[in-house]
């Protein structure tokens, strides 16, 4: 693991560990049903969720894009090398696993900084005996420190997908445009742009609610228009492919969101609505649910 992230003292990890402010991989990871999280991020989740009760769909769906978009690149595209940052919490199914049923030897860089997600970040090394998977403990504002880690396991000579899927509204356009040039100035020829971004373009009472939940905790959480969006693209060179920059549950939509296993309904209505989430079924998806936009770019 670069960085020696492995080797880290656990005390150290656990002294980086703020358990009284919500982290957004850990609130994500809520509404994926996951159990790395600590009170205030299922506070935090289920105030969002009081503001927006059918927004674990945004989460959910945005999940389910990044399941689609490796796939089409791994199986359509050939591409062989990921490099995912704001990886988040591991969760079913992480990208070195969709990769790698179709090309067991891909290669997967994970990047954080969350310590949170160092402490699982084992979870993400499971590679194949043949392919290879990596973790960088690194902020996504360190670019230069991330290109420079991920080049001990990733060929920067051959085609690199680079996922940034819900991280870009968490920060603000002066950092956020120039960071992502200068990631794919980096990736040579063939390489592609996997990337979600929340928007008030589509139903903006919902995502306002939403995003004062957040603000009010100190997250940053900007929301920008397609526009804005289709600038990561534009500014740095890229060509945007088809179906283009769209609300992320019409990105090459193939109806085969995982379907959770749904417990009795005695079961069910002993538990809370957030954590209610994690059994329910995505696949009735309305335009009307939907606040992420989402889009997959070439570089030339």
């Amino acid at each position: 693991m670069s960085g020696d992230a492995l080797s880290q003292d656990p005390a150290e990890l656990r002294r980086r560990i703020d358990t009284t402010k919500a982290h957004p991989a850990r609130v994500y990871d809520v509404f994926l049903g996951g159990k790395d999280n600590y009170p205030v991020d299922r506070a935090a989740a289920a105030a969002a969720l009081a503001a927006n009760p059918r927004g674990y769909l945004d989460v959910r769906h945005n999940r389910d894009f990044l399941r689609r978009a490796v796939t089409a690149l791994v199986q359509k595209d050939g591409i062989r090398q990921f490099l995912d940052v704001g990886t988040g919490l591991p969760t079913a199914e992480n990208v070195h696993q969709i990769a790698q049923r179709t090309i067991p030897d891909a290669r997967v860089v994970y990047v954080d900084n969350d310590p949170v997600v160092l402490a699982h970040a084992q979870a993400l090394l499971t590679s194949g005996p043949e392919g290879r998977t990596d973790y960088v403990d690194a902020d996504f504002k360190s670019p230069a420190q991330i290109i420079e880690q991920a080049a001990k396991t990733l060929d920067f000579g051959q085609p690199i997908a680079l996922c940034l899927v819900a991280i870009l509204h968490f920060v603000e356009d002066e950092e956020a445009y120039p960071i992502v040039r200068e990631l794919v100035d980096a990736l040579p020829a063939g390489s592609r742009l996997v990337l979600s971004h929340l928007t008030e373009d589509l139903n903006p009472e919902n995502i306002r609610a939403v995003q004062r939940t957040y603000t009010e905790r100190g997250f940053t959480f900007v929301l920008r228009t397609r526009a804005e969006v289709e600038r990561f693209f534009t500014e740095s060179s890229l060509e945007v492919v088809e179906p283009g920059v769209v609300p992320v549950h019409h990105w090459r939509a193939d109806n085969a969101a995982p379907v959770p296993d749904r417990p009795e309904e005695s079961y069910l209505a002993g538990l809370d609505d957030i954590e209610k989430v994690r059994y329910a079924d995505i696949n009735d998806v309305t335009d009307a649910d939907i606040n992420v936009y989402a889009g997959v770019g070439n570089k030339a």
